[in-house]
């Protein structure tokens, strides 16, 4: 019947879903403007390497970039191979951030370099370790002393009101109040990275199918084994055009390798 809501689901592994998320971030009007006449700041972060890998490519400048070293902190299985604050142990390959001004990519600038230039309609990309999918609020690790990057982009976002979005995957969901959390773990007497919840605009695999197709998403389950841990089944519903678009795009990114190092 013409009109009628199609539904299907799909399977999206953690990889798929940064490829997912960053390609939704590519087309992003924000971004696209602030590309043509402005700044635009990728934090380096895992997520944001595939986000910076989809808009340097649109811009032709992918040249010379690698998601290799693309973070400070990392998150591993806990055998040893990372600080206290996360990163990885004799680290000394980290590129800097992705910075893109007037749609000229300006190598070897961090978000510490640029943050006192950045004005209103400027947009800094910083990921996250935490989601509220309910409250649609993210929460950020901390490992540095003065507040790591975000401590540094909060300075732009509040001072001067850059746009700040946060592309996170739902494989990072969590089910307790952030700012809860954020009271326990910034405690005197916790131990381990501290917590900082964020303000901004939220991008997850259900917002980039959204923005893509024009399609609604919703988290119906997830895990699995053998490479699927992490994973998570979205049921995509809407019309048959923006349902197929979804597919579509979905398929193009099932053999996303996983990430590595």
């Amino acid at each position: 019947m013409e009109g009628a809501v199609v539904m299907e689901q799909f399977l999206i592994t953690p990889a798929m879903g940064k490829r997912l998320i960053a390609k939704a971030l590519a087309d992003h009007p924000a971004i696209e403007k602030s590309l043509k006449s402005g700044t635009v700041v990728i934090i380096a972060g895992t997520t944001n390497g595939y986000v910076a890998e989809e808009i340097l490519k649109n811009l032709g400048q992918l040249e010379g970039f690698s998601r290799k070293r693309f973070f400070r902190g990392i998150i591993l299985p806990p055998v040893g191979l990372t600080t206290d604050e996360g990163r990885l142990k004799g680290e000394n390959e980290f590129p800097g951030d992705v910075v893109i001004v007037n749609g000229v990519w300006k190598k070897g600038l961090t978000i510490f370099d640029i943050a006192d230039e950045l004005k209103k309609g400027d947009v800094i990309i910083k990921g996250a370790n935490a989601l509220n999918v309910t409250q649609k609020k993210a929460a950020i690790y901390i490992g540095h002393p003065k507040g790591g990057t975000i401590g540094t982009s909060l300075q732009a976002v509040i001072g001067r009101r850059v746009h700040l979005i946060l592309p996170v995957g739902l494989e990072k969901r969590v089910n307790t109040d952030l700012d809860d959390l954020a009271l326990k773990l910034n405690s005197p007497g916790a131990h381990g990275p501290r917590f900082l919840p964020v303000v901004g605009e939220i991008h997850t695999e259900i917002d980039a199918i959204s923005s893509l197709t024009g399609a609604k998403a919703e988290l119906v389950a997830a895990g699995g084994v053998a490479g699927a841990e992490g994973s998570i089944w979205l049921l995509v519903s809407g019309k048959s055009q923006e349902v197929e678009a979804a597919q579509k795009i979905i398929q193009s990114i099932r053999e996303e390798p996983v990430f590595s190092l």
